[in-house]
C-alpha cells in the first residue's frame, strides 16, 4: 500500500496560484526593484542629494549626473533615491494605520451587533466627506504646531502619515465587516461559542485569521494610495519642506523647467505611475491567489 503523500503548504498553494498572474509577478519584480534602489542605491551612489555643483545646473544626462542635474546642479538620480525613501516610508506607514483603523472597525462591527450601527455610520461620514479639502484643511491648521515639535522633517512626515491613514481606513473596514459577519455564523465559530470562548479569544484565534486575505489585498491598494496622495500633496506644496526631496516634490520643482528639460518631470512622473501600478498589480494577483475558489484551478 502506497504512504499518502503529506499535504501541501497553504502558502505554498498561495504562491503556486500567484505565479501564473502575469502582472502580478511584474509589479512584485518591479517594486522589489523600486525598494533596491532607493534603499541600497544610496549606498552604490554616493553623491550627496544636497551636494550643489555650480556647473552641472539645469544639464541633461550624463556620465557624471545620469538623470541630469536640478536648477543648482544637485544630482537628480541622488535626489530620486531619496525621495523614493520618503515617499514609499510614507505610503507603507500610513497603510499599517489605515489598515490597523479599518480592521479594527470591521471586526467590531461585524462581530458586536450593537457596535454595527454606529460604526458604519461613522464609516459612511467618512466616505462622504470631500477627502482633498479635508486635508489641505488638517495639514493648514496642524502643520507649523508639529514642525516646532518634531523638526520641519519629522512634523511633515508625522502630519501627512496621520492624514493619510486616518482618512483612507473606509474601504478595509467595510470589506473585513462584510467577511466577519459571514465568518461568524460557520460552525466551527458557532461550536467555540458553545463552549464558552470569549469574544477577545474568538476574535483573535478564529476570527482575524481568516480574514487575513481582504487585509492583505488592502495592504497593497493602501500603499498605492498613501503614495498617490503624498505625491499629490507635495505637487501643491503642502508636503515636505522644498529642500526634502520626494518624487511629488520633485515633479513639482522640474514642472517649471518642463520645455528646457523635460526628463526632469518624466523621471519622478514614471518612479509614480509604475510603482503605483505595480503594488496594484500585487494586489489584484493577492486577490486571485488567496481565493480559495479560484487557488488550485
Amino acid at each position: 500500500m502506497e504512504a499518502s503523500a503529506p499535504p501541501r503548504n497553504q502558502w505554498w498553494d498561495v504562491w503556486e496560484q500567484f505565479r501564473t498572474h502575469k502582472g502580478a509577478l511584474f509589479g512584485l519584480g518591479f517594486f522589489i526593484f523600486a525598494l533596491l534602489f532607493v534603499f541600497v542605491g544610496p549606498l552604490i551612489w554616493t553623491i550627496d542629494p544636497q551636494y550643489i555643483d555650480i556647473r552641472a545646473r539645469n544639464t541633461g544626462p550624463s556620465l557624471a549626473h545620469p538623470m541630469g542635474a536640478d536648477q543648482l546642479g544637485r544630482d537628480t538620480m541622488a535626489r530620486m533615491m531619496a525621495g523614493g525613501q520618503t515617499s514609499i516610508a510614507v505610503g507603507l506607514t500610513a497603510m499599517l494605520l489605515a489598515l490597523f483603523v479599518g480592521t479594527l472597525i470591521g471586526v467590531l462591527a461585524g462581530y458586536f451587533k450593537k457596535l454595527d450601527g454606529p460604526l458604519m455610520r461613522l464609516t459612511d461620514l467618512f466616505l462622504a466627506l470631500p477627502l482633498l479639502p479635508l486635508l489641505l484643511v488638517i495639514i493648514m491648521l496642524f502643520r507649523d504646531q508639529l514642525r516646532a515639535a518634531f523638526g520641519p522633517e519629522g512634523g511633515i512626515f508625522i502630519l501627512i502619515v496621520f492624514v493619510i491613514g486616518i482618512t483612507s481606513w473606509m474601504q478595509t473596514a467595510r470589506v473585513v465587516r462584510g467577511d466577519v459577519l459571514a465568518i461568524k455564523e460557520r460552525e466551527f465559530v458557532l461550536a467555540a461559542k458553545s463552549i464558552g470562548t470569549r469574544p477577545s479569544r474568538m476574535i483573535l484565534r478564529h476570527i482575524l485569521p481568516n480574514v487575513m486575505s481582504p487585509i492583505m489585498v488592502s495592504a497593497t491598494l493602501g500603499i498605492a494610495n498613501a503614495i498617490i496622495t503624498e505625491s499629490a500633496l507635495s505637487f501643491l506644496g503642502l508636503g515636505f519642506p522644498s529642500d526634502f526631496p520626494t518624487w511629488g516634490r520633485l515633479l513639482f520643482d522640474a514642472t517649471d523647467w518642463l520645455q528646457q528639460n523635460p526628463e526632469r518631470v518624466i523621471w519622478p512622473g514614471l518612479a509614480i505611475s509604475l510603482t503605483v501600478l505595480s503594488v496594484n498589480y500585487i494586489g489584484d494577483g493577492l486577490r486571485d491567489a488567496l481565493d480559495p475558489r479560484i487557488r488550485g484551478r
